[in-house]
């Protein structure tokens, strides 16, 4: 497939708000049974989530240029009932809303009582936020992720791998933000933010991993010989044909290499796990938090890579017939 670099953007920078506002309500709800300090409501959160929505509207901004009418775009929600796209459209605001929302109140420092646990703990408005914007993210992520993994046509995307591969990305640069972030607004939550993101991130690699081995070991079921009906072992596309430059052939056929794509794969996964890693492994030995935003943005710039490459690796039917378009 071509990649689309709005598409890039968008799933990247809506996958790393919300790994980090899981980041955050993971530490509030950590402070809410005294494991970890608690932290100022408008320095901390309310910072922390003007954070995840500019993110987040980056990457709705990123979208509409993937559209062919933007004025129109409110009717792609229409079919939510079948349609995974339009499930993510509605996951997406709403997402973002109870975010806003949640930013507002501990800004404000708004929170009533809503009920108190048997060992005392008090549970006021922003937990119950914080739980609803923790469904949001994972819906919006299953949603993001089962446009492509729906696809039984295109079996490099078919999987549940694909799903667990968006969620464990979008939460090891939620984490790995939180830990840049936290390093400068709570230092006293660096070390938890790091340690978490170290373990995502591993995590994520095997995932990964074993999405890029599966996809390796796939053969596609159609080839020229059945596509023509010819079984000649030894069959050569020497001419494009009048659909050479159709529309189908230009979206679905992104042109570069195997080299390339070997090259591209490598890149991500250097630039994804093992420079992160080693950056927050040794933010955290040095106790420098030079290196934090450091991690982040090698593992954000290796994300778009990967997403490139996740979109690339997947050959559509037509790129098996029409291969001198490639």
């Amino acid at each position: 497939m071509k990649p689309a670099f709005s598409v890039i953007f968008l799933t990247t920078l809506i996958g790393a708000a919300q790994g980090l506002f899981l980041a955050l309500f993971t530490a509030q709800s950590y402070a809410l049974f005294n494991l970890l300090p608690q932290q100022d409501s408008q320095s901390f959160y309310a910072i922390g989530t003007l954070l995840v929505l500019a993110l987040g509207v980056l990457g709705l901004i990123s979208s509409f240029f993937h559209l062919g009418r933007p004025e129109r775009a409110w009717r792609s929600a229409a079919m939510w009932r079948t349609s995974w796209l339009s499930r993510e459209i509605i996951m997406l605001p709403s997402f973002m809303g109870v975010v806003l929302l949640y930013g507002i109140v501990h800004f404000i420092g708004w929170k009533p009582t809503v009920a108190t646990l048997p060992d005392g703990v008090v549970i006021d408005v922003t937990v119950l936020l914080g739980i609803l914007g923790t469904l949001l993210a994972f819906a919006l992520f299953v949603s993001t992720a089962m446009i492509y993994a729906c696809l039984a046509f295109l079996p490099e995307w078919h999987s549940p791998l694909t799903v667990l591969n968006y969620i464990l990305l979008g939460g090891a640069s939620g984490f790995t933000l939180a830990a840049a972030f936290a390093a400068s607004n709570a230092p006293e939550l660096t070390g938890f933010f790091a340690g978490w993101a170290l373990i995502i991130t591993v995590l994520a690699f095997a995932s990964r991993a074993a999405s890029l081995l599966r996809n390796n070991r796939l053969r596609p079921k159609s080839t020229l010989q059945t596509a023509i009906g010819i079984k000649h072992p030894r069959i050569i596309q020497k001419s494009t044909g009048f659909l050479g430059g159709s529309f189908s052939n230009r979206e679905f056929v992104h042109g570069c290499s195997a080299a390339c794509l070997r090259s591209v794969k490598w890149i991500f996964l250097a630039a994804v796990f093992v420079a992160p890693v080693l950056l927050l492994a040794a933010g955290l030995w040095a106790n420098s938090s030079k290196l934090l935003p450091l991690a982040f943005a090698v593992q954000y710039l290796g994300l778009l890579a990967e997403r490139w490459f996740f979109f690339a690796q997947a050959n559509h039917p037509q790129s098996l017939y029409y291969q001198a378009v490639c």
